[in-house]
């Protein structure tokens, strides 16, 4: 569906509307990689290695992002918008939401933007939660949405997923005939990574009361292959009680820079959009998010390069002795059988910081997918650190 057409300086200036804006441009674009990496040098970038959260040069594998970071093209769309970042980004949203209708095959009305699918969330939470209103999800599953269900009065009923770390959807149906509001699928599912076909999803949407909206969270969909798996955009197609939840922040590298968005019906999106935070989104973000969905072949790469670090880590593991969850997203969980808690710290000893724990996966470490030399670090602290765990016992 992406337009082939390259997101240039010249696409850029017309999407600002600013006619002769290219030469004022021209100036920034015009600097070599080079140049940029002698101002970094310099101090004149903020260091990337220093974050405020981490030592420097410890190898983040928590958050699953996409270690690659944003596309070229992307990386250019946001040297140039730096001309613009003193303006409100609500033009540059809006030019954005029209992109992903396009993209998408929908209206504009169709499309809602975000802060990261985060906000879009809290807008369901906010939009069709409440006291007296029910939100149902797995567990273990992503937590925000809880969290904000809760703040907003709702009752939260949590339903395990089943033997193969799978939703549960018949039982997810049974729970959600009771106080009807809102319904939660993670697909695929942090942190297990397994996913549910589209028929069973379809199916499921026929057994939950007609005033349910269910929230499809596919914020990892371009990482699966499994032939199963589909997305849920025919359901918004046909009008059905559905939102879909997107962010830029997995294969296009852009989890700082906070851009989601959500795929409903106009009726969903005109009660979602009464929920946004006024000038949520940022400038930068929009123009790299816009840059992006033209950059096919980046999202093909970064497809490539995420298969091939899993398959590593798959192997080394299972060579190990070790089982793991089967994963179609951009991290995998390790069966480590003991309790997480000392495992999560002998590993930041190494060096390594890996996922949290999770409710239901008590004997599970969730490794996010990260560079090959990251990886090769993530296995050998994996060797010393259970050599260590083996000679203390």
């Amino acid at each position: 569906m992406a337009s082939s057409l390259q997101f240039s300086r010249r696409t850029f200036a017309h999407m600002l509307g600013l006619g002769a804006g290219a030469a004022l441009l021209a100036p920034v674009a015009g600097r070599g990689m080079e140049e940029h990496i002698a101002l970094r040098a310099r101090g004149r970038y903020w260091p990337a290695k220093l974050l405020p959260k981490d030592p420097k040069n410890l190898v983040l594998l928590n958050s699953n992002e996409n270690p690659y970071g944003p596309s070229p093209t992307a990386r250019e769309a946001m040297i140039e918008a730096h001309e613009v970042a003193c303006r409100y980004p609500d033009f540059y949203a809006d030019k954005l939401q029209e992109k992903l209708a396009a993209f998408h095959g929908f209206a504009p009305e169709n499309v809602v933007v975000t802060c990261g699918s985060t906000e879009l969330l809290k807008m369901c939470a906010a939009a069709f939660l409440g006291p007296g209103k029910r939100l149902v999800q797995a567990t273990p599953t992503f937590e925000a949405l809880a969290a904000y269900a809760r703040r907003g009065g709702a009752e939260v009923v949590k339903v395990p997923v089943d033997g193969d770390y799978r939703h549960n959807l018949d039982a997810l149906a049974r729970a959600a005939q009771e106080r009807p509001g809102l319904v939660y699928i993670c697909n695929p599912n942090n942190p297990t990574g397994t996913v549910v076909s589209r028929p069973a999803i379809e199916k499921f949407l026929d057994k939950v009361p007609r005033e349910t909206v269910v929230l499809v969270d596919e914020a990892y969909h371009h990482y699966v292959e499994d032939p199963g798996y589909g997305t849920l955009l025919g359901a918004v197609e046909v009008g059905r009680n559905v939102v879909i939840a997107r962010t830029f922040s997995k294969i296009y590298g852009m989890a700082g820079l906070r851009i989601g968005y959500g795929l409903a019906s106009r009726a969903l999106v005109k009660k979602l959009r009464r929920e946004v935070v006024f000038s949520s989104a940022n400038v930068l973000g929009c123009v790299a998010a816009y840059a992006s969905l033209e950059d096919e072949g980046f999202v093909r790469q970064n497809q490539q390069r995420n298969q091939d670090a899993r398959n590593f880590l798959v192997q080394s593991m299972r060579a190990r002795g070790r089982s793991v969850i089967p994963s179609h997203t951009n991290f995998v969980c390790v069966h480590v059988a003991r309790p997480v808690r000392p495992v999560i710290r002998a590993f930041r000893e190494q060096g390594i910081r890996v996922g949290r724990p999770f409710a239901g996966l008590p004997e599970h470490i969730r490794v996010s997918l990260g560079l090959p030399e990251e990886m090769e670090k993530f296995v050998a602290a994996f060797d010393r650190v259970f050599a260590a765990a083996t000679r203390a016992a």
